[in-house]
């Protein structure tokens, strides 16, 4: 601490007039002191850019308690944490707290004065980068100044624009095991051409490994055709003699480039991938070009061809891979939603029409809810289904149907919902007029079970059999609801059932290992919000993102904060899969401390829209009276 006090002898100089800073390090000395240009936005620069930076850093300490920006002031400089914490606070509130990496205040040094008040909360330095060099930095430098941008969905959409650019790259850099392949099938090379041919077709491939003593092999459908048609084999031929025996293969650890250049360089259409020595499987062209340029065309085209539920269970484990593939390539969240829930549902409607019997194929109505219904399923989650009836079908039929989808779901990878909302529950399984019923009885004694009952079947959205029916119910359920403010009010209470961490997550980063939950504290608020928003103005729609964009059309919402609204959610769902697909380090939570710079940022943004929503929520229902 003494280091930076001012004495006669001490390399230190006064601060520019304005500052809060009595002191003050020399340029040369700051830079001595170890400014990562790794942090964002600072790596975003050019060599030249960066020395600039260089030449007008400067250092400042801060006393524990100390304001070293005040709320209203316009800043003469960005600060950098280096060394400490600081507490950003709106009033008495402590909104959050920043770390060694951070930078503040961009908006007060844009805007020329922020809201918000900053102040040590224990020692502290900040690196001091002079706002005119900022300023001048982001007037030449477009990917430097995005990090500036006020608005979230300008940030977001700067940062679309570079995962675009490196899409390519990522995909290339992928992992084979990563890449749909075909199973390693044997057959010995003493069989015949006729019984690998069979095999081959058994197997749903192009490709068989060939055992002949020590050495392993590979015969094509193409070898196949070739040796019958042009060699003039006879069926019983062993299959060996039409083997190659110079296999091209591919660890399953090596990058998709690799594969891609040994087909290139020995004019192969597939190669083998091992594993441990062993071969796994087999790689083929088709199956590279689905993985670069997207596969889920013909996933979902498997989907729709499966004779049987083995054949759609084996589709089913290929949609999680494609969202692992999407957003690798960078693909948005809004994207992967939409591509990842439409498979979903198709497996579902084929699974729909493969276990129901006649009667219930032809009067039901299968329905999706939850994530599900909200097209907005990323990874595949507990079943949210259930049943509509234009009217009552055999018992023995409805009773065979509920526990034969039920048994293919799960089948399928998907649990049974522990809130069992699901088509085996006879409360999500019932005739038309039953679901009205009992619509009437939520709504005639709302409690907390009615209003989670009213909030699942909002979200409901028809997958197969006569769509009609949910339309019918949703009417009744919109009717029912709409213009009854007092009932809205207790609906919409659920906004605050969890808090926006808002002025905890970066506090967390402090503590290693230690996560928050942004589908409590972030997505669910903005989604049951809205979606109470929807149902006072009798909304169709059902996807949280379209309701947004319907609340603003109807002036239920600003149109800009509706934007900002749409892409913080956005944000946080991007963060919260990223972290359930492994590719975030705390598994479904997100550990802000490993975030990179930029994310942080983003996050922050994000929970200040999502704290002004909820603050929105309670002021139009009046939640203080609950």
């Amino acid at each position: 601490r003494d280091r930076y006090r001012p004495r006669p002898f001490a390399p230190l100089r006064p601060i520019a007039a304005g500052a809060k800073k009595p002191w003050t390090l020399r340029p040369d000395l700051a830079m001595a002191l170890g400014f990562d240009p790794a942090n964002a936005p600072f790596d975003r620069l050019s060599g030249l850019e960066m020395e600039r930076v260089r030449a007008s850093l400067d250092i400042g300490y801060f006393r524990p308690g100390e304001a070293i920006l005040a709320r209203g002031v316009a800043p003469e400089n960005l600060f950098i944490v280096m060394k400490g914490r600081v507490e950003e606070r709106d009033g008495d509130e402590v909104l959050c707290l920043l770390g060694p990496g951070d930078a503040f205040d961009s908006r007060a040094l844009i805007q020329s004065g922020g809201g918000h008040a900053f102040v040590a909360a224990q020692e502290t330095l900040c690196y001091l980068l002079p706002r005119v060099t900022v300023m001048r930095l982001i007037a030449e430098n477009a990917r430097f100044a995005a990090f500036f941008y006020l608005e979230i969905s300008r940030k977001l959409d700067a940062v679309a624009a570079e995962a675009e650019d490196a899409r390519f790259g990522a995909t290339m850099q992928a992992k084979l095991r990563e890449v749909r392949r075909r199973p390693a099938v044997f057959v010995e090379a003493a069989d015949s051409l006729e019984a690998a041919a069979r095999r081959m077709s058994e197997a749903h491939s192009h490709a068989l490994f060939v055992r002949d003593g020590d050495r392993i092999g590979i015969v094509t459908a193409t070898n196949l055709a070739q040796g019958a048609l042009l060699q003039r084999l006879p069926l019983e031929a062993p299959v060996g003699q039409v083997a190659q025996y110079s296999v091209v293969g591919c660890d399953i650890d090596d990058f998709v480039s690799t594969a891609l250049l040994k087909m290139t360089k020995h004019n192969k259409r597939r190669v083998a991938i091992r594993e441990g020595g062993v071969y796994v499987g087999v790689l083929e062209d088709i199956d590279l070009l689905a993985f670069v340029a997207g596969g889920s065309q013909l996933v979902g085209a498997r989907i729709d061809r499966a004779p049987d539920l083995d054949d759609l269970a084996q589709a089913a484990g290929e949609i999680e891979q494609q969202t692992r593939m999407l957003r690798r390539q960078g693909v948005r969240i809004d994207v992967v939603c939409e591509i990842v829930s439409d498979l979903y549902r198709r497996l579902l409607a084929r699974a729909f029409r493969l276990t129901a019997p006649r009667s219930v194929a032809q009067k039901g109505c299968l329905i999706v809810m939850g994530s599900e219904g909200r097209a907005e399923q990323t990874i595949r989650t507990d079943q949210d289904n259930g049943l509509i009836l234009s009217e009552p079908v055999p018992q023995a039929d409805l009773d065979a149907f509920r526990a034969d989808f039920t048994a293919a779901l799960e089948r399928f990878g998907f649990p049974p919902c522990p809130g069992e909302v699901m088509v085996r529950n006879p409360l999500w399984s019932k005739t038309v007029d039953q679901y009205r019923a009992d619509i009437r009885t939520w709504s005639a004694a709302p409690s907390e079970e009615s209003h989670m009952n009213v909030a699942i079947l909002y979200d409901a959205e028809a997958v197969a059999g006569d769509a009609d029916l949910l339309q019918t119910v949703k009417a009744e359920l919109i009717g029912a609801m709409r213009g009854e403010r007092v009932r809205l009010a207790h609906f919409a209470h659920a906004v605050d059932q969890f808090p926006i961490p808002i002025g905890l997550f970066n506090s967390l980063a402090a503590r290693e290992g230690e996560a928050i939950d942004l589908k409590k504290g972030a997505i669910f608020p903005v989604v049951h919000g809205v979606r109470s928003l929807a149902l006072e103005r009798g909304v169709g729609e059902t996807n949280t993102a379209a309701r947004i964009a319907r609340l603003a059309e109807l002036g239920a919402l600003d149109k800009d904060f509706a934007r900002e609204l749409t892409q913080a959610l956005f944000c946080v769902m991007t963060l919260r899969l990223d972290a359930k697909l492994g590719l975030g380090p705390a598994g479904a939570r997100v550990e802000p401390g490993r975030l990179t710079g930029m994310e942080r940022d983003l996050l922050r943004d994000a929970l200040r829209i999502v704290k002004q929503f909820r603050d929105l929520m309670r002021r139009h229902f009046n939640l203080a009276m609950f």
